[in-house]
């Protein structure tokens, strides 16, 4: 649910599976770029989880608020390294939770963070590509998607899934992150004022259309729709720099070629380890963004 860069690169990877000895057969060894983006995304969500941790508590208070009973059973779709997965076994202490992937490095993060935590009993990695197939999960109570379900390529056909695997009275928790997270003062002492708004607007593709339609669809009786806006106040968690700093890199990454060289001389400057004006150096940073939660209820 949980990535800053839900609309840049797939945050919980497209597909799902949980981290386990349950995969099914031996990955071809990652190349380097590919495991180099993979540590850089496990980064962002473990900082995302770190970071944002007041609105993960308030989300999962507020579906456990929602279900008819406690819930025991529970997947979280897309699990990457486990930022939804370990909040939902921390919120429902009696719940086991499969936590699904496509990546079998991110699932090997989030068993060794489960195991930290003492959850290794109550969280279990599935690895499965979603586009593919179902994997057997058995039938649950709760189903979680966070900045998921958009990478399908069928979304709509792996709902009709989750219909199926849920119980009566089930429900499933869709979240989408409705902007990037936004860090910076108007000026930044760099460049000319301005310079994350006109990063956004650079970035901003078509208008979310959300997903109360794709619930009817499936069979869900559409629950509740509700935006959790997040402006953390000062002083921000230890994590925020670094936060503001690997999601500002990856937003460039994704802007190479559509900005100006004045704009992303200063970028480089915010996000440079050594520079004065660097995200790691400021006292004036922010982390403001809103994230969209839709629940669906299996009648």
């Amino acid at each position: 649910m949980n990535s800053p860069a839900a609309h840049t690169a797939a945050p919980h990877t497209a597909a799902t599976h949980t981290a386990s000895a349950d995969s099914v057969a031996a990955p071809a060894a990652p190349t380097h770029t590919a495991a180099a983006d993979t540590a850089a995304m496990a980064e962002i969500l473990e900082l995302d989880a770190e970071v944002l941790g007041t609105y993960l508590s308030e989300l999962t208070t507020w579906l456990g608020e929602l279900s008819d009973r406690e819930p025991v059973r529970i997947v979280d779709l897309g699990s990457g390294t486990g930022t939804g997965a370990i909040a939902l076994a921390q919120r429902f202490p009696r719940a086991g939770v499969s936590a699904v992937d496509v990546s079998p490095q991110m699932l090997h993060r989030l068993s060794a963070k489960a195991s930290g935590l003492g959850l290794a009993d109550r969280v279990r990695g599935v690895q499965a590509d979603l586009d593919k197939g179902w994997p057997a999960l058995g039938t649950s109570d709760l189903v979680w998607a966070a900045a998921a379900l958009h990478h399908l390529a069928d979304p709509d056909r792996v709902l009709s899934h989750v219909f199926d695997a849920l119980r009566p009275g089930g429900l499933l928790a869709v979240t989408e992150m409705d902007f990037f997270p936004r860090f910076l003062p108007e000026d930044i002492g760099v460049g000319r004022p301005g310079l994350e708004t006109r990063l956004h607007t650079a970035l901003k593709g078509a208008p979310a259309a959300g997903w109360t339609d794709h619930l009817a669809r499936a069979g869900f009786t559409p629950e509740a729709e509700r935006p959790f806006a997040i402006d953390l106040p000062a002083p921000l968690p230890d994590a925020a720099a670094r936060y503001a700093q690997v999601c500002l890199r990856k937003l460039r990454s994704h802007l190479d070629g559509q900005l100006p060289a004045e704009d992303l001389a200063a970028l480089g400057a915010v996000t440079d380890d050594e520079s004065p004006h660097s995200v790691l150096r400021r006292d004036d940073l922010t982390v403001r963004t809103t994230r969209t939660t839709w629940v669906g209820r299996r009648p």
